[in-house]
C-alpha cells in the first residue's frame, strides 16, 4: 500500500488518487476501511470545528494534488466574483488544465496528467500549453503532440479514454485521442465539503 492509499483512509473517503482503482475492490478503503497504523481501528474523538476544517481541506488539496499557495489562489480569485464561492471554487478547480487531462482519461490520476502537461505532451487549440493551473475555457480542444504518440504515456491514455467517466462538459473522440471542452463544468460532484473550505479561508 502506498502513500496515496494512506492518504485516503486517514480521511476516511475515496479520493480517486490512484485513479480507477477507487472504483475496484482493489481500492484501499474497501479491502480496509480504517485509518493506517496499528491504532486505526480504534473510536476516534469528535473532531473540532477548526479539525473539521482542516480535514476538508486536506481533501481537496490531496484530490487535486495542489499546494495551499495554489489552492488559496484558487480562492481568492473566486471570492472576487458575486458568484457562491464555494461553487465557483469547484469550478476553477475542474477547468485546471491538469484536471481536464485527467477527466478525459488522458492520465490515471490528476498528479500523472500534471506532469503529461509540464513535459510539454499535451497540446491546446494548436498550440503546446505547459502550465498544470491553465484555465480551460468553452471551445478548447486538447490534443497529444505527434511526436508523443509514440510513447507509452498515449499508449496508456488510448487505455484510459475509454474508462474514463463520462461528463457533461466535455466531449471525447477515442478515434481521433481528442477532448473538447463543451461547457463550464457545473453540478460536479466531490468527496468533501467546499463550504468548510470557504469558511476556513474567510476567518
Amino acid at each position: 500500500m502506498n502513500i496515496k492509499e494512506k492518504k485516503e483512509r486517514a480521511l476516511g473517503v475515496r479520493l480517486f488518487l490512484k485513479a480507477h482503482r477507487c472504483n475496484s475492490p482493489k481500492c484501499a478503503l474497501a479491502r480496509k476501511p480504517f485509518a493506517p497504523g496499528i491504532f486505526g481501528k480504534k473510536r476516534k474523538r469528535a473532531l473540532s470545528e477548526m479539525g473539521t476544517e482542516l480535514r476538508e481541506k486536506q481533501k481537496v488539496k490531496f484530490s487535486y494534488s495542489l499546494n495551499e499557495a495554489q489552492l488559496k489562489r484558487i480562492f481568492t480569485a473566486a471570492l472576487k466574483s458575486p458568484e457562491a464561492t464555494n461553487e465557483l471554487m469547484i469550478q476553477l478547480l475542474e477547468r485546471r488544465l491538469d484536471n481536464v487531462v485527467f477527466r478525459l482519461g488522458f492520465a490515471e490520476s490528476r498528479a500523472s496528467a500534471r506532469q503529461l502537461v509540464r513535459h510539454g505532451h499535451i497540446i491546446v487549440n494548436g498550440h503546446k500549453v505547459t502550465a498544470p493551473a491553465y484555465m480551460a475555457e468553452i471551445g478548447d480542444v486538447l490534443t497529444f503532440r505527434p511526436e508523443s504518440k509514440t510513447l507509452q504515456v498515449f499508449k496508456n491514455a488510448e487505455v484510459g479514454i475509454e474508462k474514463a467517466e463520462s461528463l457533461e462538459w466535455l466531449t471525447v473522440n477515442p478515434k481521433e485521442m481528442k477532448g473538447t471542452v463543451k461547457t463550464l463544468p457545473s453540478g460536479i460532484e466531490v468527496p468533501f465539503n467546499m463550504s468548510l473550505l470557504v469558511e476556513y479561508y474567510s476567518k
